[in-house]
Formats: structure tokens, C-alpha cells, sequence
């Protein structure tokens, strides 16, 4: 299985499928999403990071570089 860092925190996050799992038969799932936020930037985030995200307004960049460092 691979491994992706999340945008947001720098947590390794398990990305399930492709050719890794084809002959394993795993069914390990996906730890995070490739999103294109409304400023025109794409970012992998874990989806502790995105539920962490704000709801007031659409998420850009900036509200990525400004959520904390995992723990």
C-alpha cells in the first residue's frame, strides 16, 4: 500500500488501490483525498484535516498552511 503525507498536518496517510493491492487482494481503505480547494491549489489531506478545515468560508492554501503540525 502507499503512503502519502497530508498537506495539513505531515501525517503519513494510507492511500489504498492501484497495482500495490491488485495481487494482495487487501482491503485496506484510502486515509485521506486529493482536493482542489477554491483558490486553484491541490492539496492531499487527511480527513481528520478536513473536517478541520473552516465552514464559514471556501478553504484556500492559506487555510491549509494554517492548520497545526501533527501530534
Amino acid at each position: 500500500m502507499a503512503r502519502q503525507p497530508c498537506d495539513g498536518c505531515g501525517k503519513q496517510v494510507s492511500i489504498a488501490g492501484g497495482i500495490a493491492n491488485l495481487w494482495t487482494l487487501e482491503a485496506d481503505e484510502t486515509g485521506g483525498i486529493q482536493l482542489e480547494l477554491a483558490d486553484g491549489s491541490d492539496h492531499f489531506l487527511c480527513y481528520a484535516c478536513m473536517e478541520r478545515l473552516p465552514d464559514d468560508h471556501e478553504p484556500t492554501a492559506e487555510d491549509v498552511a494554517d492548520l497545526p503540525d501533527a501530534e
